[in-house]
């Protein structure tokens, strides 16, 4: 791999610490503030909702601009967003400045995707893809408990600090390893407005809604795994750490996982049986609620499958843009970052609806449902791309 994709991967990696780390500091940053620790918790969400406007539509508005441009602000963004954060005096600051950085966050992602894609050859795409993805996993599985360990033993802002260290050292990893031009510069030369048109395109809106299902699915479930595995499993809280450690172990996996089936396989046939494999883990979290030993390894599976989705959706949405909207790829995959991070806040939503209008008991159930809607839209998509395909001259 080009020396460039694992400078995405490790800026990836701090964006995505300053997006996780927040959940293990809230009482940290509560107590610190002075503040609730159920409004610190919007601190999460700020920034989620950056990154899903971000990733669309300000990607679309810089979609003529060099991946190398776009790639040095983005995390200049993060590193001036990380020390201003460590110094915030109050709550609202707080979450300003990081609803700006998640904007910078979604851009960041969305353009890394699709020139991690064209730095290598087109059999090698899914693997580059990976590569990237794999620094957000990264964040997740090991840098939010270390972080949160710092944030306890010393402080939260030394935590943003140290966020703001990593940029700096992707910002030099960025200028030295990207190509000044060349196949790394995108070929949009429409402007502004012709990226934003590019977001409408009813093959990438019904991709994209696949992914929407698939976070729901997953999230509806896991948002609520801590109860989850404490009433319905009756399990300790060692059980449940376990659980979250396999959940982000696993979770690098999936990202691996999915890079290999997306270059080895039909893309669209691996997407197809990880949906399956999606459904039936969600089931068997239902089925075995009362096997603690059982559903750790559900768990784990469920990371596996989750992230190996996130990858082949990510390559499937870029070659479509490659055909359809050519030179608007990283528009494409912007459109997939801001799927995933509505999809994620709509599971929080259905998993609170069937806990008040059924049982905690039954969240599994909705998240397999919605895995079978998005393998529907996924047949749907096909038919009507096969029938596009068949009368046109």
């Amino acid at each position: 791999m080009p020396a460039a994709i694992y400078v995405f991967s490790l800026c990836a990696f701090a964006f995505g610490l300053s997006e996780f780390v927040v959940a293990g500091l809230l009482t940290a940053i509560a107590d610190d503030l002075d503040a609730r620790i159920s409004l610190v918790g919007t601190a999460i969400a700020a920034y989620a909702l950056g990154a899903a406007i971000g990733a669309p539509f300000i990607t679309a508005l810089v979609a003529h601009w060099r991946d190398r441009q776009i790639l040095l602000l983005a995390t200049a963004l993060l590193g001036l967003g990380s020390v201003l954060m460590s110094a915030s005096p109050n709550l609202v600051t707080l979450l300003v400045i990081r609803f700006v950085v998640g904007l910078g966050h979604g851009v960041f992602m969305a353009v890394a995707s699709d020139a991690a894609t064209r730095l290598v050859e087109p059999q090698r795409s899914g693997r580059a893809l990976s590569v990237v993805w794999i620094g957000l996993t990264l964040a997740l599985a090991f840098g939010v408990p270390i972080g949160t360990y710092l944030g306890s033993a010393w402080s939260w802002r030394v935590v943003f600090l140290t966020i703001g260290a990593l940029s700096v050292a992707g910002m030099l990893g960025l200028a030295l390893c990207m190509p000044r031009g060349g196949a790394a510069a995108p070929s949009a030369r429409g402007g502004a407005w012709k990226g934003i048109q590019a977001i409408t395109h009813p093959q990438l809106l019904m991709t994209a809604g696949i992914g929407a299902l698939v976070s729901v699915a997953t999230f509806s479930f896991f948002t609520f795994v801590s109860p989850y595995l404490q009433q319905i499993t009756g399990v300790d809280v060692q059980w449940l750490s376990l659980g979250m450690l396999l959940f982000g172990v696993c979770a690098i996996a999936g990202n691996l996982l999915g890079g290999f089936l997306g270059d080895a396989m039909d893309g669209d046939r691996s997407l197809r049986l990880a949906l399956v494999a999606l459904a039936v883990n969600l089931l068997g979290l239902y089925s075995f609620a009362s096997v603690a030993a059982m559903m750790m390894l559900l768990i784990g599976t469920l990371g596996i499958c989750f992230f190996s989705i996130v990858t082949l959706l990510t390559l499937r949405l870029l070659k479509q843009a490659q055909h359809f909207i050519p030179g608007y790829s990283s528009v494409a995959a912007g459109l997939n970052i801001a799927s995933f991070n509505l999809g994620t806040a709509l599971g929080g939503a259905v998993g609170s609806l069937t806990i008040s209008y059924a049982t905690l008991a039954s969240v599994p159930l909705t998240g397999a449902v919605a895995a079978l809607l998005a393998g529907i839209v996924l047949y749907l998509q096909r038919r009507r791309m096969s029938a596009i395909i068949h009368i046109r001259p």
